[in-house]
């Protein structure tokens, strides 16, 4: 069984350039985009092939990753969470490992986060808040951290969904708390290496994962905390708190992930006290503050599905629970175009992730939908029903990786093949 490891030992972030794997939240650079090409450009009726399907994953809205051959996953199983990885040729099984046992939160179907995958190394988060590294190998614990216990954090309503970065040999996560905002970990071992301090971090609970960026010389993390807090920027070699920016956040749950160029940054929350906001980082004398370049209400908003800039354009389903398309200008704010109904008939929360020239919508009511990313129009070109529907909300992202498009759907993980031929 271990020997189907030789190709995961130096399991990364996608360091064969021959491979495009998707190895932790949102892809490679963990903005929601591949640069994979030679994909499907228009969907058959019913969808592309599907190659299959296997079951026992676990309840929960984890999305997968996938590095050096197989998919990692997480997933709730006789009230434990478990980390579990499977083989990318046929999804079956090679390890499961407990990691404790779940904290009941609001939609209590299991873990929500997505494990990052780097070096051989596994890391994901509990709703309770256990962060834990495992191997890649076999999946034995290396080491764990509890953000309540540790970091004086406290479990949001609907658990703790970040999912960590990894970047160079630290472990950047989000225990939200007073002391420690945002943390950096030794990757090798979980050792402290700094916590943010200072930061507001909100009375309504923050549940984005952290991403990097650079502004003029100082490298940062950029992350969505609770209302109160906001927007937030680290340094990323101290941890100083650098600026926040609270007007967008609303009062039940602030999820999406940032996106962020150089000194630009594309923030957006759903709910009704919601918003969206373009921002530029400016810095004066080693000081940094965020000027608002563009504000918008609940008209323009982003609820947990993601949102993914392709050229100078901003893609994403608009409005709490509705996943209206929409194209916005990453330079001006603008609205380039703006549905009024979900793709393809999709209802809910639309979730989406870019590939060689397509959007990849997938629905809270379990409907897929191919979109081609042109900011002059909107235009459908596939779609299909997600087989086999768990009846829970379909709110894990898809995922795009090595020409497969993998849906996963409670215990339920699907494999299609979206290569051309």
């Amino acid at each position: 069984m271990l020997s189907v490891f030789v190709a995961v030992a130096a399991a990364t972030m996608s360091a064969d350039a021959k491979t495009f794997d998707w190895p932790q939240w949102r892809g490679p650079n963990r903005d929601g985009v591949s640069t994979e090409t030679g994909l499907l450009q228009e969907w058959p009726k019913g969808g592309p092939p599907k190659l299959w399907t296997v079951k026992g994953c676990g309840g929960g809205f984890s999305t997968v990753a996938v590095a050096g051959g197989f998919i990692y996953g997480t997933g709730k199983i006789d009230n434990k969470d478990h980390v579990w990885c499977r083989k990318e040729k046929d999804g079956e099984q090679v390890w499961m490992t407990p990691v404790g046992d779940y904290k009941k939160t609001g939609y209590e179907e299991g873990p929500r986060g997505t494990p990052t995958v780097a070096d051989g190394q596994v890391y994901a988060v509990t709703p309770g808040g256990t962060l834990v590294c495992v191997s890649a190998k076999d999946g034995k614990e290396v080491w764990r951290k509890d953000y309540v216990k540790d970091f004086g954090g406290g479990v949001p309503g609907w658990g703790y969904c970040d999912s960590v970065l990894v970047d160079g040999d630290v472990v950047v996560c989000c225990p939200a708390s007073k002391k420690a905002a945002v943390a950096a970990l030794k990757a090798k071992d979980g050792s402290v290496v700094w916590q943010t301090e200072g930061a507001k971090v909100g009375g309504a609970a923050g549940y984005s994962s952290p991403v990097k960026t650079t502004v003029g010389k100082t490298d940062m993390y950029v992350v969505l905390l609770g209302k109160g807090g906001g927007v937030t920027g680290v340094d990323a070699k101290t941890g100083k708190l650098l600026w926040q920016y609270d007007k967008v956040m609303n009062g039940t749950a602030n999820i999406p992930t940032a996106v962020v160029k150089g000194d630009m940054v594309w923030a957006s929350t759903g709910y009704d006290d919601g918003g969206s906001a373009l921002l530029h980082i400016k810095e004066s004398g080693g000081k940094f503050e965020a000027e608002e370049l563009k504000y918008y209400d609940k008209q323009v908003q982003n609820h947990h599905g993601g949102m993914v800039l392709v050229g100078d354009y901003v893609y994403f389903g608009n409005r709490h629970g509705s996943g209206h398309p929409t194209c916005v200008d990453f330079k001006t704010g603008e609205v380039k175009w703006k549905e009024t109904k979900g793709a393809a008939g999709g209802g809910g929360s639309g979730s989406v992730v870019y590939a060689d020239g397509r959007l990849y919508f997938r629905y809270e009511s379990g409907k897929m939908a191919l979109v081609k990313a042109d900011p002059d129009k909107f235009e459908v070109v596939g779609s299909f029903d997600i087989p086999e529907p768990s009846k829970k909300p379909s709110w894990q992202h898809p995922v795009v990786a090595n020409g497969k498009l993998y849906i996963r759907d409670q215990d339920n993980l699907h494999c299609f093949d979206v290569k051309k031929k």
